[in-house]
């Protein structure tokens, strides 16, 4: 019986067990310490991921070590549920871990729910889920943002997420937020919020349109974080996506020799060697924080493209190894291998290299770096600077300089070796040869100089020339420039000469192409990261009307061109004389009748003219022929804009029109006498839109010289008087009836006798004179100087 009852008891605890879940303890799962840090949780995942992956291990039990495994481990990485499990052994997300009972279906009472009504809702609050304080210990100002991180994010991008107190999907963000920061921060991305309820300006700044927010802050640039799921892996690829382009290149057997001898760029070089397909985020932020001083490179160190590589430097194939190269490509500087090369080491090694043996003042910032002011030090710092040109026939005296520092024993701290490139650096050496003692020609020679402050140096120059070692006075300039720099050094002794310095001009800044191509990458960026699907459609939408509209008119214009031409290629059938239509095709002239009435008058755009020489049959060629010459150097107007449009007509055809637009233009109605001979080589400019027309005749008041300022009075009155028989004459009527108009002041030619012409012609005017005043007419016809006659309606054409 007893036996029974251990029996029932043993299978009742069993049961209670199984049902309670109860397994072993995760942290003794993984091997590691309840103190153990996330690096190192990861590092004991990996290592028993890899012995019990059911795919290596054929273990029967394999497949659930590895579930075990892995629930672990994503216990342990989630912040939160770490710590409940640590304080309770108990998480809501990971039931298998629990060690004590649920006592969810029994409900605790609540306060808030009476207060707002949740009694039967399955809605509650869990304020003590997520801890939002982490967002205000990382929160920073719009100043700070400015003046702190704009100025950083030029060496190290920062993520920053905005965020309110009220926002609910903020609070979810937090524990991923956590695992962000816990998986980037150590590896050199800067981290820090903002309160958009406290910071409005800088959320107009950035564009903050929903919450939360995450932005990368990149050279001054914040590029949002446009995906709808956070997770750190997609968080990592868009950190990864927004660096520069080429920061770290590829380097295999082929472009290895390129890669290591490319020193004309000024910096040294640095070989990344990993297993892995693409270089890691930990030394692509490297290369952006020291991408002025270091030119990085990658090796996938098991591609069949980089044996030779591997070989050659004797790189392991089961760790990270990083090898840094300056101006010796047969041996690197400093090499370091590791299964995770740790970011602190990592910069400690370059900061200690970052120059090369022998560096080119290329830039003010390189001549501040290596040379700075040093006034109020006891002790004189000195460099040493090579002049020389950029051309291969002086790289031979550079190396024999380089060689020289190297075998010195001086400290960096108190001699700098260096060069620089006469013709890019002009200013600098005019200003060093300025002084007494300056060789004429400084290219080749040694000049020794100290930084008293940022603008006044002291120097003095080495007499001999800097050649190379097999010239035979080489002992002596090295000994020379030895014994020199041991007396600054040792003394109290000054340099002799002192001199005020220009800045030095950038050699590495992008000149103008460059800029206006890294513009435009930075405009499309731009629209790629704020230009939203929604927005787009509507953008090619009105993109699209708008060259729909464009092209339609284009093509409206064409066919009304066609047209204009065909009209013009008849018009001008009926134009003879070889001058006038061997030009016709550039200067149209179209006779006024009543097909082209309407087009060459009344329909005119505001802004558009019409001008049109009167002749009659007999004086048509030749008139036309002077007319076509004076108008010439108008032609542009009269091209597409159709500013101006040139034609003429015929008095035997359009004489009662002429007539009617006269008399429109009287003060008082009466009746005129035309006298058609008077009225030909006049030129009338007609304004359709505006309903005015100028004038101009050969005895028109405009025309004729000596009537000084009171030129434009006088003409208005002798229009408007009609009691005297010739005042209208010059407009080619008369007011007398009785007037023979058969006699005109038009002649063929001026009768002369006795070699003098006669009086009774001194009033006449030749055909051949006609339009002599017509191109200083038209000058004040443009000027807007010319008397304008105003009509209440253009007449019409008669049939």
């Amino acid at each position: 019986m007893k036996w029974k009852n251990w029996f029932f008891l043993t299978c009742s605890l069993l049961a209670l067990g199984l049902a309670l879940g109860l397994r072993k303890d995760p942290y003794e799962i993984l091997g590691v310490k309840r103190s153990a840090a996330s690096q190192e949780i990861r590092k004991a995942f990996k290592h028993l991921a890899k012995e019990w992956h059911p795919d290596k291990n054929s273990n029967p039990e394999a497949e659930n070590k590895f579930v075990e495994i892995t629930e672990a481990y994503e216990l342990l990485m989630d912040p939160e549920r770490r710590k409940k499990f640590d304080s309770f052994g108990i998480t809501e997300d990971a039931p298998a871990f629990t060690n004590k009972p649920d006592y969810s279906q029994y409900r605790r009472f609540d306060p808030l729910d009476d207060l707002f009504g949740f009694q039967g809702s399955s809605f509650r609050f869990h304020y003590q889920d997520r801890d939002i304080t982490i967002f205000h210990k990382l929160s920073v100002t719009t100043k700070a943002y400015e003046n702190h991180l704009v100025p950083k994010s030029y060496r190290t991008p920062y993520l920053i997420l905005f965020y309110s107190d009220w926002c609910f999907a903020c609070l979810q963000m937090e524990p991923i937020w956590r695992r962000i920061m816990e998986e980037l921060e150590p590896i050199g991305v800067g981290v820090a919020t903002v309160h958009s309820e406290n910071e409005p300006l800088l959320v107009k700044k950035v564009g903050v349109s929903s919450l939360p927010l995450m932005v990368l802050l990149m050279d001054g640039k914040a590029m949002h974080y446009k995906e709808s799921l956070f997770s750190v892996q997609k968080v990592v690829e868009f950190v990864r996506s927004k660096f520069p382009y080429k920061l770290v290149q590829p380097v295999n057997d082929e472009n290895i020799e390129m890669f290591l001898n490319s020193w004309t760029d000024n910096r040294v070089r640095i070989l990344i060697c990993e297993n892995h397909d693409s270089v890691r985020l930990r030394y692509i932020l490297m290369a952006y924080y020291y991408r002025d001083r270091v030119a990085f490179g990658f090796v996938q160190v098991k591609s069949l493209h980089a044996k030779e590589v591997v070989q050659r430097f004797k790189v392991p194939l089961d760790k990270d190894t990083l090898l840094l190269f300056n101006e010796n490509t047969e041996r690197p500087v400093a090499s370091l291998s590791m299964p995770d090369i740790p970011v602190k080491t990592m910069h400690d090694i370059i900061s200690n290299n970052k120059y090369l043996l022998l560096p080119r003042l290329s830039s003010q910032a390189m001549f501040d770096a290596l040379c700075p002011p040093d006034s109020a030090r006891p002790r004189k710092r000195l460099c040493v600077i090579l002049v020389s040109q950029n051309t291969p026939y002086h790289d031979e005296p550079r190396q024999v300089l380089r060689q020289f520092a190297q075998e010195t024993s001086y400290s960096t701290e108190r001699v700098r070796f260096m060069y620089i490139f006469k013709e890019r650096q002009t200013d600098f050496i005019s200003a060093l040869t300025s002084g007494q003692n300056s060789p004429p020609e400084p290219t080749l020679h040694v000049v020794i100089i100290w930084r008293c402050d940022s603008k006044r140096i002291k120097y003095d120059w080495l007499p001999e020339d800097w050649g190379n070692s097999e010239q035979p006075q080489w002992n002596a300039t090295r000994e020379r420039l030895s014994t020199t720099i041991q007396r600054l050094l040792q003394s109290a002794d000054a340099l002799s000469y002192e001199a005020i310095v220009q800045e030095l001009i950038d050699e590495h800044a992008q000149g103008m192409v460059g800029r206006i191509l890294n513009k435009i990458f930075v405009a499309s960026e731009y629209l790629r990261d704020n230009v939203t699907k929604e927005q787009l459609l509507p953008a090619l939408s009105v993109v699209g009307t708008v060259l729909f509209i464009v092209v339609a008119g284009y093509f409206m214009a064409y066919l009304v061109r066609l047209e204009e031409e065909k009209i013009a290629k008849s018009s001008s059938n009926g134009m003879s004389g070889g001058k006038l239509n061997n030009t016709q095709q550039q200067l149209k002239l179209h006779e006024l009748r009543p097909e082209t009435y309407n087009g060459m008058v009344r329909l005119l755009k505001p802004g558009c003219r019409t001008i049109v020489l009167l002749v009659d049959q007999e004086s048509r060629k030749e008139l036309l022929i002077k007319f076509h010459k004076t108008v010439w150097p108008y032609r542009n107007l009269s091209g597409r804009n159709k500013t101006l449009m040139f034609g003429y007509l015929n008095l035997e055809k359009g004489l009662e029109w002429y007539k009617r637009l006269l008399m429109l233009s009287l003060p008082e109605p009466r009746d005129l006498n035309i006298n058609p001979k008077n009225c030909i080589g006049t030129v009338i400019s007609l304004n359709g839109h505006r309903k005015y027309f100028c004038m101009y005749h050969a005895k028109h008041p405009e025309s004729m010289k000596g009537k000084g300022s009171k030129r434009m009075a006088k003409m208005t009155k002798r229009i408007s008087n009609y009691e005297a028989g010739t005042n209208g004459a010059f407009m080619g009527f008369e007011t007398s009836e009785s007037e023979d108009t058969e006699n005109s002041d038009l002649e063929q030619g001026p009768p002369v006798k006795n070699g003098v012409n006669s009086d009774r012609y001194s009033n006449v005017v030749f055909k051949e004179n006609l339009l002599d005043g017509l191109a200083n007419w038209l000058d004040r016809l443009f000027e807007g100087s010319t008397y304008r006659y105003y009509i209440n309606y253009w007449p019409d054409f008669p049939n």
